[in-house]
């Protein structure tokens, strides 16, 4: 095990210098200009301004003295200057992560707690009413939008009934609570901040739900699949030859190796919902990651762009590496290979 973390660990560096390099590439070969997306057209005209703004940002130099440039801050911490906000890159990354991270850990228990119980009821269910409706609800999930489904959610549960808060983080004329991790529900909760944690669990609702959607649909369904293949298989026939309870027999000897492949699922699902926030972050006016990394997209932001490519870079690694971990607590056979 500590191997393979090691390995794990270790394979880290040159992965981020990859990131680093394509996302400079990327970046930099767009057919469009950094310093017609941040300054006015009056400033355009101004050559002076143009060559103080490139200058200034260092887009007068080669990019490859760009790149070694940004590579040798990089090793020193220093993730750069915004262009966009004017303040370290870090610093922006800080205040917006949290909140990102607080809606993915949201959507990704809802997919998680419904979703696997959902495909193991269809598939212990087949072919029966409980089927069919488990079936095309997951197929409603993976098939809808996220922007429509955000939208409709806003206009019946908020605009109409009025169960349930708008967008936004907290409601008007509460203040943030203390900030400890960012997250406002664990910080309501740290620091006895009840009318915060109460408005800020409310307002997970919605956008929650919406991201968690199409990820509920794909656990459910990868679920489902995986368990009628596993329920077919000789020792779980063999299981309940012995006379084993259907309980025992799908809990502790079908469910485990049924799992793999939906944990690969989740793995993937938990990046992906970290890094694209972008639509439910919009529509619920919520201040992400994922809306940051828009806005800097758009004004051609070098550096937030290259602070956000290797945060989802680092993210989707070490959620790797937790799969792969929890592949190896699953499966008996991947634990007498790493021993």
């Amino acid at each position: 095990m500590q191997r393979l973390i090691a390995q794990r660990l270790l394979l880290m560096l040159p992965l981020m210098l990859g990131m680093t390099l394509i996302a400079f590439v990327v970046s930099h070969t767009l057919p469009a200009d950094p310093v017609a997306a941040n300054l006015g057209q009056h400033s355009m005209e101004d050559p002076t301004i143009v060559a103080a703004f490139r200058a200034q940002w260092g887009l007068d130099r080669p990019l490859p003295e760009q790149y070694l440039t940004y590579l040798k801050n990089l090793v020193q911490g220093n993730f750069g200057t915004s262009i966009r906000t004017h303040m370290p890159v870090s610093d922006d990354l800080a205040r917006y992560l949290p909140a990102s991270a607080e809606l993915a850990i949201i959507a990704t228990l809802v997919g998680t707690l419904v979703g696997i119980p959902f495909g193991v009821i269809s598939a212990v269910r087949r072919n029966s009413w409980i089927d069919h409706v488990v079936r095309g609800v997951s197929l409603l999930g993976v098939s809808s939008p996220v922007f429509w489904l955000g939208l409709i959610a806003l206009y019946v549960f908020y605009f109409r009934l009025g169960w349930l808060p708008g967008p936004g983080r907290l409601d008007v004329g509460i203040p943030e609570p203390s900030h400890v991790t960012g997250m406002y529900t664990i910080d309501s909760a740290l620091t006895g901040n009840w009318p915060a944690l109460n408005s800020s669990l409310r307002h997970l609702v919605l956008p929650g739900l919406v991201l968690a959607s199409v990820y509920l649909g794909l656990v459910t369904r990868i679920t489902r699949s995986s368990m009628l293949e596993v329920l077919s298989a000789d020792y779980v026939r063999t299981a309940r030859g012995k006379g084993l309870r259907q309980r025992s027999v799908i809990y502790r000897h079908a469910l485990n190796n049924a799992l793999i492949p939906t944990i690969t699922v989740l793995g993937l699902a938990f990046g992906d919902i970290l890094a694209g926030t972008v639509l439910t972050e919009t529509i619920f006016s919520w201040p992400g990651i994922g809306r940051y990394a828009y806005q800097s997209a758009v004004t051609l932001d070098f550096p937030a762009i290259m602070g956000v490519s290797l945060v989802i870079a680092a993210i989707f690694i070490v959620v790797n590496l937790a799969t792969d971990l929890a592949y190896v607590f699953l499966d008996p056979r991947l634990r007498r290979r790493t021993a």
